[in-house]
């Protein structure tokens, strides 16, 4: 028997609660997990919890989850750079940023999850990424699915089915993977297009890949299949019981604090505001009754705020001291369309009611905000 409950389990591996003989008695030499929740924020809180509270020492932990259609990007990314923020907002995706490095990945049902906890003396990714070769052969031997040397997933040598990413503390760590199973690629591809241009960063970038589906290969390759495949690999390759614990990542008894972990990963102030200062100069083509013309935007952003703003419009269309205005009006406001939307409702109010100007501005605010 692994262990009388996962409670248990949980309470006997915090670091303040470790007996050794007991810890030795009652797990054996690891765990596997499943998320009951699709929630991408709940999710990535587990893993902060467990990095942040779990004694990993002889017994690494597997955890399994799937989230409802988001996009997570990586520690030291660009979200203006890696995704369509617009089609986000549209279609009610969520945007998170997790704790490691790596690329942009796009989550929905048909992708699976996995992240392996060790020691940092005991981390290896490779060892990682061929346990789930294994377990993928046990199902379908005459699957094509190779490790490369920069940690993903190949299927048939030429389509990606897995990215990878990891974090390293001072003495656990983890690394995660995607496997993509039946996800929705023409999704994938629409959201993880930027569509910003002029963007200047040196943010991570991500590598696009080709990607195919498990399922497109073999249709008995379903999640549910893959998923006990892999708990099978993993528990044969660490000796113990193939037990698969549900949990409920809300559950504070469980994971006590874990729901300000989820609250955090949920701000503004950590998607947005963690991104790494970037710039932006582009030009729009504005086509008025009978002109046409062209607007220059610069923007510096830091900490997600404007710094520097510089919109320039021809004098005769729009007067200086009006760009002047919206120019200051935008330095320390959060780069967002709802909070550009209020700033420039605000200065219009400021300005002697003028209809046409009103229209100029409008066309202006709105073009600003293709950019957000």
């Amino acid at each position: 028997m692994l262990i009388p409950s996962v409670k248990t389990c949980f309470q006997l591996l915090c670091n303040h609660k470790v007996p050794a003989a007991g810890l030795k008695e009652t797990v054996k030499s690891g765990l596997i997990l499943k998320s009951l929740s699709n929630d991408v924020y709940q999710n990535l809180a587990v893993e902060d919890w467990i990095h942040d509270h779990m004694n990993l020492e002889g017994n690494p932990i597997l955890f399994i989850w799937r989230n409802s259609p988001s996009v997570v990007i990586g520690r030291h990314q660009n979200p203006w750079q890696e995704c369509n923020l617009n089609l986000l907002r549209a279609e009610g995706i969520k945007l998170a940023r997790r704790k490691s490095g790596g690329g942009t990945v796009y989550h929905d049902m048909g992708n699976i999850n996995l992240t392996f906890f060790t020691t940092k003396s005991k981390y290896d990714r490779m060892k990682n990424l061929k346990l789930i070769v294994r377990a993928l052969k046990t199902v379908q031997p005459q699957l094509d699915v190779q490790a490369t040397k920069r940690l993903d997933l190949l299927l048939d040598g030429q389509f990606k089915i897995s990215g990878t990413a990891s974090k390293i503390g001072r003495t656990t760590a983890y690394h995660h993977c995607t496997l993509l199973c039946n996800t929705d690629r023409t999704f994938l591809s629409s959201v993880l297009k930027s569509p910003y241009q002029g963007i200047k960063s040196n943010a991570t970038a991500s590598i696009p890949s080709l990607v195919k589906n498990l399922l497109e290969k073999d249709p008995t390759l379903t999640c549910e299949v893959l998923m006990n495949a892999i708990a099978t690999e993993y528990a044969a390759c660490h000796g113990i019981d193939n037990h698969i614990n549900l949990i409920n990542p809300a559950d504070e008894t469980l994971f006590p604090g874990i729901n300000n972990k989820a609250k955090e990963l949920q701000t503004w102030e950590w998607i947005y505001g963690k991104t790494p200062k970037f710039s932006i100069n582009t030009t729009f083509h504005v086509l008025d009754g009978q002109s046409h013309f062209e607007i220059n935007v610069y923007v510096d952003i830091k900490n997600g705020r404007i710094q520097v703003c510089n919109i320039e419009a021809p004098d005769h269309w729009l007067p200086l001291e009006v760009c002047d205005k919206l120019n200051s009006g935008f330095i320390d406001s959060k780069f967002c369309p709802n909070e550009i939307t209020m700033l420039t409702d605000l200065l219009l109010r400021t300005c002697p009611e003028d209809n046409e100007l009103y229209n100029k501005w409008n066309i202006l605010c709105e073009k600003i905000k293709r950019i957000m």
